[in-house]
């Protein structure tokens, strides 16, 4: 029943973990007495990114990323209009299963502020579905980076760290 609610119930976890998130950043913010991390979501999502986060000066357009611990997810769909915006990022935001606790966490990105490193080399994504010939299209806005191409980071202080600076 526990992995079987994990897809019954996606966009439940994926706007769940988008939530714990956040607070945990402001939660990191309030615990070094900066106070000074702000927030936004875009009204549409046609940019690659989830969230807008500001901080120290700096502005990330970071698009989001889950998966539970153990997953065999290997690669990631990233949007080509990211590399677009400064700071540009992706996080991808490791979960306990049962729990939720969040943790470690993969990043793909640039300092703070600087752009995203080039994707123009990673594969251009196909659609999942085949038209009625079988063919799978090119999504050609969208990229495909191998987990390899992340960045490591174990806990909260780490990725805001790498987000925004000390």
């Amino acid at each position: 029943m526990a992995i079987e609610r994990h897809f019954l119930h996606s966009s439940f976890r994926e706007k769940l973990i988008e939530h714990l998130l956040i607070s945990e950043l402001l939660k990191h913010s309030w615990v070094r007495g900066d106070f000074c991390l702000e927030v936004s979501k875009p009204e549409v999502d046609n940019q690659g990114y989830d969230i807008v986060a500001e901080a120290n000066g700096i502005i990330r357009h970071i698009q989001l990323k889950a998966a539970y611990l153990g997953s065999k997810t290997a690669r990631q769909k990233l949007h080509f209009a990211l590399a677009g915006k400064p700071s540009g990022c992706v996080v991808w935001v490791y979960f306990h299963q049962d729990t939720l606790d969040l943790g470690p966490f993969l990043f793909f990105g640039g300092g703070p502020g600087t752009p995203l490193p080039d994707i123009e080399s990673f594969k251009v994504a196909r659609h999942t579905k085949a038209n009625a010939v079988g063919h799978k299209a090119e999504r050609p806005a969208i990229r495909v980076a191998p987990k390899s191409s992340f960045t490591k980071l174990e806990n909260i202080d780490e990725l805001y760290d790498r987000l925004f600076g000390h």
